[in-house]
């Protein structure tokens, strides 16, 4: 889920930096410190949102740079468990699919792409044994989280599911729509 996180911090800036506006140098500043920072409270950081509040700056003997009692907002990424994602193939292995969710990759283990006996092939396909279903780098799918691991907090683990109605390749679902709305009409004129 994406997130505008509120933090207060106080922001270093550079002497070289002096010659920038105060809130622009200020903005660089943040973005450089947390961009692409990870933790499991924030999660990922996207990028600066907005300053709210730039104190009077400090300067501190011996480093020469000016320091600012900051409040502002950040844009962040943060996986929860159960949370219902949309995202590409990025890459399939034997052992399942790597999806691009945001800012980082989830992985759906083989027997969690489908409700099928599914088989690895070496064009780097994943196909349903009895549907002939396919899943190819590059394919749109809505899977759901069921592991969040920040053990490795520069590298965290989402495992995803998309063997549950409503998951799978977008194809898929939008061919299953279409039957639904049949299923419906069928059981309203005879019931």
């Amino acid at each position: 889920m994406f997130y505008k996180t509120k933090l207060k911090d106080h922001i270093r800036v550079p002497p070289d930096m002096f010659g920038l506006g105060r809130e622009e140098a200020i903005i660089k500043c943040i973005k450089k410190k947390y961009g692409g920072y990870i933790s499991p409270e924030l999660g990922i950081v996207i990028d600066t949102y907005q300053v709210d509040e730039i104190r009077e700056g400090v300067i501190i003997q011996g480093d020469g740079a000016s320091y600012y009692s900051t409040t502002f907002e950040l844009l962040t990424f943060k996986p929860e468990m159960h949370e219902i994602i949309l995202g590409k193939i990025k890459d399939i292995a034997e052992f399942g699919a790597f999806i691009t969710i945001g800012p980082i990759e989830g992985m759906v283990h083989i027997s969690q792409t489908m409700d099928d006996f599914v088989s690895f092939s070496k064009e780097k396909t994943l196909t349903g044994k009895e549907t002939k279903r396919i899943i190819k780098v590059n394919d749109l799918c809505r899977a759901k989280l069921i592991a969040v691991s920040f053990k490795d907090p520069s590298a965290p683990k989402l495992g995803l599911t998309m063997r549950q109605p409503t998951l799978g390749k977008l194809e898929w679902l939008e061919e299953e729509e279409p039957k639904k709305g049949k299923a419906k009409q069928h059981r309203g004129k005879n019931g």
